[in-house]
C-alpha cells in the first residue's frame, strides 16, 4: 500500500514539474500589434539607443580607408548624438576582411579607425573623447569567404564607454 501512494505521489510531482509556464504576451502598440519587449524598452541617451536608433558602424570599400558617402551620413548621425549626450567616449574599431596578412591588416583597421576618429573631430567631437583600436581581420562580423561576408567585415565600428 504504502508503495501504491508513494508511486502516485511521485507521478503528480513529476507531472506538475513538467508544467510549462504561461506565455507573456508582448506589449500592444498603437496599431494592434505586438512588439517584442526589448523594444519597447530603449532608453533615449542608451547605448541601446545609439546601436538601434542612430547605428554604430560604417562600411568601407576593398582595400580602401577613405570614407564612403554613405558613411559619412551615418557618421554625422552618430556625431549629432554623441553631441546631445556628452558624458560618452567613444572607441573606434577598425575592421578587415580576411583577405591579406594579420600585419596588413591590422595597419589598414588603424587607417580605418582613424578616418572616422578625424571625420569626428572635424566635426566638433573632441579628440580627448575618441579613441581607436584596429582588429584587423580578427573578429569578422560574418563568417564566409565571399563578398556579401567581406562586404560586412570591412568596417568601422563605434563602440560607447564612459
Amino acid at each position: 500500500m504504502k508503495l501504491r501512494i508513494l508511486s502516485l505521489v511521485a507521478a503528480v510531482a513529476l507531472v506538475s514539474a513538467c508544467e510549462s509556464a504561461p506565455e507573456q504576451k508582448g506589449a500592444t502598440t498603437t496599431g494592434g500589434q505586438t512588439a517584442p519587449q526589448a523594444a519597447r524598452q530603449v532608453v533615449a541617451g542608451s547605448v541601446e539607443d545609439f546601436v538601434a536608433n542612430v547605428g554604430d558602424r560604417v562600411f568601407f570599400d576593398y582595400d580602401k580607408f577613405s570614407l564612403r558617402t554613405d558613411a559619412k551620413g551615418n557618421l554625422d548621425k552618430q556625431v549629432a548624438w554623441l553631441k546631445k549626450y556628452p558624458s560618452y567616449k567613444v572607441t573606434v574599431e577598425g575592421h578587415c576582411d580576411e583577405r591579406g596578412t594579420r600585419e596588413y591588416n591590422l595597419a589598414l583597421g588603424e587607417k580605418r579607425a582613424n578616418a572616422v576618429k578625424e571625420y569626428f573631430s572635424a566635426n566638433g567631437l573632441g579628440k580627448d573623447r575618441v579613441a581607436t583600436v584596429s582588429y584587423g581581420k580578427e573578429r569578422p562580423a560574418a563568417v564566409g569567404s565571399n563578398e556579401a561576408a567581406w562586404s560586412q567585415n570591412r568596417r568601422g565600428v563605434t563602440v560607447l564607454g564612459k
